[in-house]
């Protein structure tokens, strides 16, 4: 008789303990791929903005009035470089640049484009955003009328390294002028405009071309401390065009939002199953032991204490979950951010839309603990029902009854 019961118990102890095991794992699993996921989304969106940031607009660019309605040379900075000396002394600036842009059409022997040709000192590209980083195929070099070409601007006009092309504009003067010139190399800086339709070439052969003065630019582009300075550049040049880079790139913080929103619901959904996966432990193991409750509380125990034990149950389940999930996370984590995961298959279209071939993760603290109080709270709602049902027992019947 003895040993039936104690095997029984024994039973009803391994099923109880298989299933909180099958829990935990659960957890971990769906928080690790829930970590993934959100390292992912928020990857390829830092990705996109950092090299945006890089290869154009920095964290604040200055324009003048009126010539991004316009886009023509006649709305131009006419003192750039000093303007440039001014801010490269104000705190928080980290790298200052100059460009000077002029729209027109791009020629070869069979095709021609629509195209952007923008002057700028590779030197100092380099230290704003380390322009080389970009190169895809060739040499960066502008020496002897080189040009860079934009990745999708070149499979347009089907050019390669070394390829002749003529540029023609209206220069200062307002008089059509043509450049030959011949690709260096080809980038892909991931900013959808750039790669579509830009041509970069040396900032005083486009000047010498363009009939402009040195001092000149149309945009000085900023690295550096956010909102403070963005303040202080409005208060001191009000008779210039300030943007911050989210104003100029309205597309990135729309993509900004949407990850924000799949992250959500991700994260909803994650939370879900984790809620549905320890209610349904925590009230199965109830009921197993309805029993045992109804006869503590016939011999006097208070019904907190159960309370705290099955509160104290529900807390553990939760935590061991959650510190498996944070392992198996922070490994994908570091794989993601270190290796990334290579869809060179489809670069064709990923090009396209401004993201790279390998899409590489990134890591927040706030994954972890937005995580952590989501799956404590969802341990501690779940055993709400059980509760209820044990604190309206009948000890005596519940005893009488058969299990």
């Amino acid at each position: 008789m003895y040993k039936l019961i104690l095997k029984m118990a024994w039973k009803n102890s391994f099923m109880r303990l298989s299933r909180t095991l099958l829990v935990i794992i659960m957890i971990g699993v769906s928080m690790s791929m829930m970590l993934g996921i959100q390292g992912i989304y928020d990857g390829m969106v830092n990705n996109m903005v950092d090299k945006n940031r890089r290869s154009d607009s920095g964290d604040i660019t200055i324009f003048a009035k009126d010539y991004r309605v316009n886009r023509d040379l006649l709305y131009r900075i006419k003192n750039a470089h000093e303007i440039k000396n001014e801010i490269q002394k104000m705190d928080g600036v980290e790298a200052v640049v100059l460009r000077l842009r002029a729209d027109g059409l791009l020629s070869t022997a069979r095709k021609s484009s629509f195209a952007s040709v923008i002057g700028i000192d590779l030197n100092e590209e380099e230290r704003f955003g380390k322009f080389s980083e970009f190169l895809k195929e060739g040499t960066v070099d502008l020496q002897k009328q080189g040009a860079i070409i934009g990745v999708e601007l070149a499979k347009t006009l089907k050019v390669r390294v070394g390829s002749k092309i003529i540029f023609s504009t209206q220069d200062g003067s307002g008089e059509i002028n043509s450049i030959a010139l011949y690709i260096r190399a080809i980038v892909q800086t991931t900013n959808i405009a750039l790669d579509n339709s830009a041509i970069f070439i040396d900032i005083g052969q486009l000047h010498n071309f363009l009939g402009t003065a040195s001092t000149e630019a149309t945009q000085i582009s900023i690295r550096g401390n956010g909102e403070k300075l963005y303040g202080e550049l409005k208060a001191k040049y009000p008779n210039l065009d300030v943007k911050t880079f989210l104003e100029l790139q309205p597309m990135i913080k729309q993509m900004q939002d949407l990850m924000v929103i799949f992250n959500s619901v991700t994260f909803f959904i994650v939370m879900s199953v984790v809620f549905v996966g320890i209610f349904g432990v925590m009230y199965v193991s109830i009921l197993d032991r309805i029993r045992e409750f109804g006869i503590m509380l016939s011999v006097g125990m208070h019904y907190k204490y159960i309370r705290l034990q099955i509160f104290f149950e529900a807390l553990f389940v939760g935590l061991m979950g959650y510190l498996s999930g944070a392992v198996l996370g922070a490994v994908i984590l570091v794989y993601l951010k270190n290796k990334g995961i290579d869809l060179s298959s489809f670069s064709d279209a990923l090009e396209m839309w401004g993201y790279e071939s390998v899409i590489h993760g990134t890591i927040k603290i706030s994954y972890f603990t937005t995580t952590f109080a989501s799956i404590i709270t969802a341990s501690l709602f779940s055993i709400v029902i059980p509760l209820r049902k044990i604190k309206k027992l009948n000890p005596i019947e519940v005893i009488k009854a058969d299990k």
